[in-house]
């Protein structure tokens, strides 16, 4: 039997902690969700001024990123080339939401909604980054 990683609720933390400070510093009102690599809630934060429509955006553009083990930007990306049929899959084809690995493993996603797609995906790499060893690649 194999082993692997898997986010520990420190990391969940500290996730969340670095692409809060990432989102104060900027002075932006989002939504942080962070998931496990089935797409399961394991943290949420809302900050004051985000709307409840961040809160499920954010959510689903992190179940997107830790399923698909992608960037939810390749799905916008695919949708903007013309490929219409994506719009049909179960994700949310709007940058803002990163798978997260650990040793080439896929152990989640973070997903992020309340200010421009670009930025909201800045906030979720500084959380990454906020892990020793995660990536937002394989």
């Amino acid at each position: 039997m194999r082993t692997r990683p898997c986010l520990s609720l420190d990391d969940v933390k500290a996730i969340l902690a670095a692409a809060e400070i990432e989102a104060v510093r900027n002075d932006w009102k989002v939504a942080i969700a962070v998931l496990d690599d089935g797409g399961h809630l394991l943290g949420f934060v809302r900050m004051d001024g985000a709307t409840p429509a961040n809160a499920e955006i954010a959510l689903q553009k992190g179940r997107t990123s830790a399923t698909t083990r992608r960037p939810s930007k390749a799905w916008e990306d695919r949708v903007a080339g013309g490929r219409l049929a994506m719009l049909a899959m179960p994700v949310l084809p709007v940058q803002g939401g990163l798978p997260v690995f650990v040793q080439g493993e896929c152990v989640g996603g973070i997903g992020v909604s309340g200010v421009q797609s670009h930025e909201d995906e800045q906030i979720a790499q500084a959380g990454i980054d906020a892990v020793p060893g995660a990536k937002s690649s394989a």
